[in-house]
């Protein structure tokens, strides 16, 4: 849930990159965080193991103007990819109020992301969040990818987000094809979620 300070006039919301290790979640926040710098008013923090690129989490408030009279400030976070990380992903999804699912487009990553989703849900339940109900924004990462052999769009489709029905975008995090539209998506549904907290 939002933190909202009516004091201060001021929500803010917190949204999660989930999705498999090396899946380009990290490359997202890199690429915003260089696109936005001028309206980003903190360093990105990012711990980095041999084992996932990203261990705990990448911090980048991210100030988008005013909501029914608060100003708001959304804080992006990315989860580490692997299992063995998996107390350390539950911990980043804690008030999470929106999840941008950064699938791989790499065939060979097929049951990586299928896996991963369901991780994602099983995380969100112990925190008694429903992924049909909770905003969500899928990424096909990758798609520029010629060297290895890409998922077709609709077998990915098929697989992810038959059921939920998330609004999602082909990408390329690695040259910000559609990192930002990503963004964009997932604040929008986020905010319309939380306007319903606002008076």
């Amino acid at each position: 849930m939002a933190f909202i300070n009516y004091k201060k006039k001021e929500v803010q919301a917190k949204i999660v990159y989930y999705g498999p290790g090396r899946g380009g979640k990290t490359t997202n926040l890199e690429y915003i965080h260089r696109q936005c710098r001028g309206r980003v008013d903190s360093d990105m923090v990012s711990i980095r193991t041999h084992g996932d690129r990203t261990l705990f989490f990448d911090f980048l408030p991210f100030d988008i103007g005013m909501v029914k009279g608060f100003n708001v400030r959304i804080q992006l976070y990315t989860v580490p990819g692997q299992v063995m990380y998996n107390a350390t992903r539950r911990l980043v999804l804690k008030g999470t109020d929106g999840v941008v699912f950064v699938a791989d487009s790499l065939s060979a990553r097929r049951e990586h992301n299928f896996l991963s989703l369901k991780n994602l849900q099983e995380n969100l339940a112990v925190y008694k969040k429903n992924i049909l109900q909770i905003p969500l924004v899928f990424q096909y990462n990758k798609r520029d990818v010629k060297d290895d052999p890409v998922l077709p769009l609709n077998t990915m489709e098929t697989e992810l987000n038959s059921r939920l029905k998330a609004p999602y975008f082909e990408a390329s995090a690695k040259n910000g094809m559609n990192v930002i539209p990503t963004l964009k998506a997932i604040i929008s549904k986020t905010l319309i979620s939380l306007e319903g907290e606002l008076r």
